[in-house]
């Protein structure tokens, strides 16, 4: 997945006075997991817009912040879309991050992209200290409250051997802080898949984990942007990815049961008509279709690329950042996928 996008007036005693701000809400200092089954579809943070307000708008109470990475290859900082302006701090973000959380619902800041993965910036992969990558993914739910963080792994990050490692170390590293502080801290590999599970360097992404002894919450596939030349029944396609995951991590992990090795499987989606072009194009009909499978099968997460898609914009454009090139009601797939987020915050 690539990284590219009023004050309230009071009426009293029959003169207008103007109400004082309403207090920004106050971020979570210690977060509470996320529903064990939930929707979390991608928000593309480059594009200036506030999170809150278009989780609000789609009906989201759960987002997935898109992208952080550093801003040169060889830095150990991250920064939302890797500009120096936007570090992790309560000023980017934090307003919106707070509010999304007070309605009962959070965010989950992802890593990495096909840009960042590609260009030598994504974390681990730019940063050759495990203890510093550690520390960067510890500033994150120490300053937003957040319990879970993704890793998007694809491009050149897929196969840095190095940086794999790195990554992982510092995922069992920031698991041991959380188990000593008493925090919650999930962590999500996102990677590109073929129709039937993983390829050979997805599955070493993981078998490194293994190795390390790193826990990896959930593994969201992306299912979509197959570049196979075949044209794709989307929704089919869904269901026999994952069922090659679930073999994949049934071989990795042969003490967990079924049910939990399905509650391991997260899913993303690209509305409408993909990179790829027509012959992978994934309709609200066939959302639908992956929502009562996901029901069904009681996986992780839900999820699409990106919330500004949802809507039919630009009919006949494939793999455009704002619209998803098929007619649709705007926020079509939200609406499919919003029933199933289950538990959510007490």
């Amino acid at each position: 997945m690539s990284a590219l996008s009023a004050g309230l007036v009071g009426l009293g005693g029959g003169s207008a006075l103007a109400a004082p701000p309403s207090p920004a809400p106050e971020l979570s200092a210690f977060g509470k997991p996320l529903p064990a089954h939930v929707a979390a579809p991608y928000f593309e943070s480059w594009t200036g817009g506030s999170p809150a307000a278009l989780a609000a708008a789609s009906g989201n109470k759960y987002l997935t912040l898109a992208f952080l990475q550093t801003a040169t290859a060889g830095s150990c900082t991250a920064y939302w879309n890797g500009q120096t302006d936007q570090p992790i701090s309560k000023a980017t973000f934090g307003r919106d991050i707070a509010t999304i959380q007070a309605r009962g619902g959070d965010v989950i800041p992802s890593f990495g992209g096909w840009t960042a993965d590609t260009t030598g910036t994504e974390l681990a992969d730019s940063c050759t200290s495990v203890d510093a990558v550690a520390d960067v993914f510890k500033s994150l739910v120490t300053t937003y409250g957040i319990t879970r963080i993704d890793l998007d792994v694809e491009g050149d990050s897929i196969n840095n051997a190095a940086g794999i490692d790195r990554r992982n170390k510092a995922i069992a590293k920031v698991q041991r802080w959380a188990g000593r502080t008493g925090r919650t801290v999930q962590f999500s590999y996102t990677l590109p898949t073929s129709t039937h599970g993983l390829e050979a360097n997805g599955l070493a992404v993981l078998q490194n984990a293994v190795d390390n002894h790193a826990r990896v919450d959930v593994v969201n596939l992306m299912t979509f942007d197959y570049y196979d030349g075949a044209t794709h029944d989307m929704a089919a396609d869904t269901a026999t990815a994952a069922e090659g995951l679930h073999a994949q991590l049934a071989a990795l992990h042969p003490d967990k049961s079924s049910a939990k090795l399905w509650s391991m499987i997260g899913i993303i989606e690209m509305p409408g008509i993909d990179d790829y072009g027509p012959e992978e194009t994934f309709t609200v009909e066939n959302a639908l279709a992956v929502e009562k499978w996901a029901e069904a099968k009681r996986i992780n997460t839900l999820s699409f690329w990106a919330l500004q898609r949802d809507n039919g914009g630009c009919p006949g454009t494939g793999g455009s950042d704002s619209c998803s090139g098929i007619a649709q009601d705007t926020w079509a797939f939200s609406h499919a996928f919003e029933k199933f987020t289950s538990g959510g915050r007490k």
